[in-house]
């Protein structure tokens, strides 16, 4: 089968395309022919070692990068219940460890994919993995958003920030998304009731307190989105650098909970997922499509700083 293979952590140009073994399924797990693949920053990163998770990866020889796929189920193990072959599925898989994504073929647990809803396309359904695992962890298993809350979102257009405004719309939070001014009306589109130009206003000089914040960019701004945030409210920041000085002014501030979280691989809570996209509440934004021979286009794009939404690479 085709895959790509990160032979030396570095540039673009170490992503080489290769011929290997179709993977083997264990009991638990299933073969997945693979229609799309999304691409995360965390790809990059690794890619680039500029993620702690690339010193974990660095033993796997070949080293196979990404996470998220969409496609059809081929081959099934023996202890797999509730999936068929031919089943269309999707999910990010083997998070955090090695996804082995960037193949025609996956072996992935079945416990950590859900069944791809028929009104949208793989391209689609592999958008909605990581990113919106992220957002619906951090308002479900770390924090617990309440339909009464105000809810401060940072980056709400990219690949997290505007499924997570989405879901906050869909729990009846009052949502606030910070984002640069060329995506006010992308964000508003979205649900967010209250939109700030992160780039010429200090929304901690304008907000009203808040009751949740999802932080997405870490240094200042953690310090201060905590500023904003009532006494006892929740702070969920992802990934981002923070430092044990930003943990110790959290506790400061008497929060309720202070996560830094890090998103899991949960079959349970793709079909949460998948049962949103279901019924049009979740709809991802997929800025860029990529053919599988354009990945290193597909990690420029990230590496830019710029998408609205996602990137997905099809097969």
């Amino acid at each position: 089968m085709k895959a790509i293979v990160l032979k030396t952590f570095g540039g673009i140009e170490h992503l080489l395309y290769q011929e290997i073994e179709k993977p083997k399924i264990k009991a638990n797990e299933v073969l997945v022919k693979v229609k799309a693949i999304g691409i995360n920053p965390v790809d990059v990163k690794v890619r680039s070692r500029q993620a702690p998770l690339a010193e974990d990866l660095a033993k796997y020889h070949p080293l196979i990068l990404g996470w998220d796929i969409s496609g059809e189920i081929t081959e099934i193990g023996d202890e797999v219940v509730g999936l068929g072959l031919g089943d269309q599925v999707f999910g990010m898989v083997n998070f955090v460890g090695h996804g082995r994504a960037y193949a025609e073929y996956v072996a992935a647990p079945a416990d950590q994919l859900a069944v791809k809803p028929q009104n949208i396309s793989h391209t689609e359904a592999a958008a909605s993995a990581l990113a919106a695992l992220t957002a619906w962890q951090a308002f479900d298993s770390y924090g617990k958003l309440r339909p009464t809350d105000r809810v401060l979102i940072h980056a709400a257009s990219g690949g997290v920030g505007h499924f997570a405004v989405q879901i906050a719309k869909y729990i009846g939070a009052h949502v606030i998304a910070t984002a640069s001014a060329a995506n006010r009306e992308f964000v508003l589109g979205l649900g967010a009731n209250e939109f700030i130009d992160y780039k010429n206003t200090a929304f901690e000089k304008v907000l009203d307190p808040v009751d949740f914040v999802l932080e997405a960019i870490g240094g200042q701004n953690f310090q201060k989105s905590v500023q904003v945030l009532k006494p006892f409210g929740t702070i969920v920041t992802l990934p981002s650098g923070h430092s044990k000085t930003d943990e110790l002014k959290a506790q400061d501030k008497k929060l309720h909970t202070c996560y830094f979280m890090s998103v899991y691989s949960s079959g349970e809570d793709m079909c949460h997922i998948a049962s949103l996209l279901k019924k049009g509440v979740l709809k991802p934004h997929i800025s860029h499509v990529f053919d599988f021979d354009e990945m290193g286009k597909a990690h420029l794009q990230i590496e830019s700083n710029r998408t609205v939404g996602k990137v997905v690479v099809r097969l």
